[in-house]
C-alpha cells in the first residue's frame, strides 16, 4: 500500500516507456501498443502492484520503488475500472478484514477459501484470461486440489468449466461502465480547496473537520487535516496523497505521531472511504467529506437524542448557515456556533417526543437522519463477528486487537425497529462454546479493556496452556449498556498472526 502514495508519479510517457522496458522481455507485443496477458485485464491500483510484486517475487523483474509507483499509476490510469465497478466490493481496498463476504456459495467456495471473493471481483478479464489464472492457481499452489472445499469435487474440471464463463460474464475486460468512465473521468484538478469531513472510529467515537487539499505534480496533492473527535482530543496532521483514473484516492497522513492511510473514492465534489493506521488497520475510521462550493449536509454528531433530555448536536457539512428543522418535539434553543462547515446547536426533546428517524433539513439541505428514543429495544455489538490476532512477545508481528462498540435500536409506533447510535457501554467476554470454556480462552487469549478494544494474547507456544498451544481463542463479547443495562453479544475469534497480508485480502 505504502508504495500506491509515497513518491511522485511520473508523466503517462514514462508509464509506456517502463511498460515497454521492463514488460516486454516476457509479454509479447499484439499490436495496437498492446501486450499479452497486461493489455487483457483491468485492475485496482492495489491489484497492479500486487501484480507487479509477484512478477518481482516470482519472475525476477527488477525494478525500482519510483518506477513501480509511476508504472501503477500509469496501469491504473489507462486499465482501471469504472466507480460502478467497485461498489458493494471496496471493502477490500479500505481493509475492513471484518467484513463477511455475501457472494453466491461457488464463487466463496472456489475462490474466496484462500482469498477474498472481492479480490476477484475487484478486475476485469476476458474468457481466456481467466482460464490462465486458473492454470496459475494450479500451477503455483498445486496443493489447492487437496485443500478443504476442492479435494471433495473435481476442482479443475469446475474451475474451467463452470467459473471461467461465469467470471467472463460476470466481470469481463469490455464493459459499458468503463468505456462511459473514459469518456468523463475528471481531471485531478477539481480535487484542490477545503473539504469539510466526517468520521466515526470505532471505540474511539465521532471525528469532524477540514482537510485543504493543495496540488502538487502532476495527480499528487498535499494534504493537511484539522479536526476533533467528540471527547474535543485532536484529529490534526498531514501528508501527501495521489489520484489514480479519475477518482481513486490514496493518501498518507500523519496525525498526531500515526501514520494513517487514505482510500477514497472520490466523486462529484464527495469523498467516501475510509482511513486507517499503516501499522494497525484494524484501528481506522468511516469517512465522508464534501468539497467547498457543494452546499450539502454530511452528518449529525451525536445522531441521537432522548426524549425529554437537552443536548448539543454538531451538524457537518459545507454551505451551512441558518437554524436547522429537526421536526415535531424537537426545540432548537440556540445556536452556539455557526460556519459554514461546523453548525453547533442546543437542542431540546419534548418529554413526549415521538421515537423514530426524522429528517434533518437546513434550508434547502437534506439528507440526515436523527434518531430520537425513549426506550430501547435491543443491544447489537458492533462488528457481529470479528478477528484479532496474536502478535509480538519478541516476534516481528504486532498484535492485532478487536474493536468494539454497542448499537441501540429501538421501535418506532409503527412496531418496526430503528437504529439509535452508538451508546456507552460495560465490555466483558465470556467462553463462546463449551470448547472454549474447556482451553479456558478467556484466561489466554487476551484482556478487554473498558473501552471495548480487546488486546490479544502474546504470540507463540504458551507453556501454561494445555499441550502448550499458542493464545488462541474463542469468545463471545458482551456489551452492558450503561443506560437501563440491556445486553447484547457477539464473537470473537483470536487466531495466529496474518503472515501473508497483500494490499488485497
Amino acid at each position: 500500500m505504502a508504495a500506491l502514495t509515497f513518491g511522485q508519479a511520473q508523466a503517462a510517457e514514462s508509464g509506456e516507456a517502463l511498460l515497454k522496458s521492463k514488460c516486454m522481455g516476457c509479454h509479447i507485443p499484439e499490436g495496437n501498443d498492446a501486450l499479452s496477458r497486461i493489455s487483457h485485464q483491468r485492475k485496482t491500483p492495489e491489484g497492479w502492484l500486487m501484480s507487479i510484486a509477484r512478477m518481482q517475487v516470482m519472475h525476477g523483474l527488477q525494478i525500482g520503488d519510483d518506477d513501480r509507483r509511476t508504472l501503477v499509476k500509469y496501469l491504473a490510469d489507462k486499465q482501471g475500472l469504472a466507480p460502478s465497478e467497485t461498489e458493494g466490493v471496496r471493502y477490500a481496498m479500505e481493509r475492513r478484514l471484518n467484513t463477511v463476504e455475501q457472494f453466491d456459495e461457488q464463487l466463496g467456495q472456489m475462490c474466496g477459501r484462500c482469498h477474498s471473493s472481492a479480490r476477484v471481483a475487484l478486475q476485469r478479464r476476458p474468457a481466456k484470461e481467466w482460464e490462465h489464472l486458473v492454470h496459475f492457481h494450479l500451477g503455483q499452489w498445486p496443493s489447492l486440489e487437496y485443500q478443504a472445499q476442492s479435494r471433495d469435487r473435481d476442482w479443475l474440471d469446475l474451475a474451467l468449466k463452470q467459473m471461467v464463463p461465469d467470471l467472463a460474464k460476470r466481470f469481463p475486460l469490455e464493459d459499458q461502465a468503463w468505456t462511459d468512465w473514459q469518456k468523463t473521468r475528471p481531471k485531478a484538478d477539481v480535487l484542490p480547496g477545503q473539504w469539510s469531513f466526517s468520521g466515526h472510529m470505532l471505540a474511539k467515537g465521532d471525528v469532524r473537520g477540514v482537510m485543504t487539499v493543495t496540488a502538487d505534480a502532476g495527480d499528487t496533492f498535499r494534504v493537511d487535516v484539522k479536526g476533533q473527535y467528540a471527547d474535543g482530543s485532536p484529529f490534526t496532521g498531514s501528508g501527501s496523497a495521489i489520484l489514480y483514473n479519475g477518482y481513486e484516492w490514496r493518501g498518507n497522513v500523519k496525525v498526531g505521531e500515526t501514520n494513517m492511510r487514505q482510500v477514497f473514492a472520490a466523486i462529484d465534489g464527495e469523498m467516501k472511504g475510509r482511513m486507517f493506521e499503516a501499522e494497525h488497520d484494524e484501528r481506522g475510521l468511516d469517512f465522508s467529506a464534501v468539497k467547498e462550493g457543494n452546499a450539502r449536509l454530511l452528518a449529525v454528531q451525536p445522531a441521537f437524542i432522548k426524549a425529554g433530555s437537552e443536548t448539543e448536536l454538531t451538524l457537518v457539512g459545507s454551505g451551512l448557515s441558518g437554524a436547522p428543522e429537526l421536526g415535531a418535539g424537537l426545540e432548537v434553543v440556540k445556536v452556539l456556533d455557526s460556519a459554514p462547515t461546523q453548525l453547533r446547536v442546543k437542542v431540546k426533546a419534548a418529554a413526549d417526543a415521538a421515537p423514530g428517524l426524522r429528517s434533518v433539513t437546513l434550508g434547502q439541505l437534506a439528507g440526515v437522519e436523527l434518531a430520537v428514543y425513549k426506550d430501547i429495544a435491543e443491544v447489537k455489538v458492533v462488528p457481529a463477528f470479528s478477528v484479532a490476532r496474536v502478535g509480538d512477545n519478541g516476534g516481528s508481528t504486532p498484535k492485532v486487537q478487536g474493536r468494539f462498540e454497542a448499537e441501540a435500536w429501538g421501535k418506532g409506533a409503527d412496531g418496526k425497529p430503528y437504529r439509535i447510535g452508538y451508546l456507552p457501554a460495560k465490555w466483558s467476554v465470556e467462553p463462546f462454546d463449551e470448547r472454549a470454556e474447556e482451553d479456558e480462552d478467556v484466561k489466554f487469549a487476551g484482556q478487554m479493556q473498558k473501552d471495548g478494544v480487546f488486546v490479544p494474547g502474546g504470540a507463540g507456544p504458551n507453556p501454561e496452556r494445555k499441550m502448550m498451544t499458542n493464545n488462541a481463542g474463542n469468545l463471545k463479547v458482551i456489551a452492558e449498556l450503561e443506560e437501563g443495562g440491556h445486553k447484547g453479544q457477539g464473537q470473537l475469534i483470536v487466531t495466529v498472526q496474518r503472515w501473508n497480508n497483500p494490499p488485497l485480502p
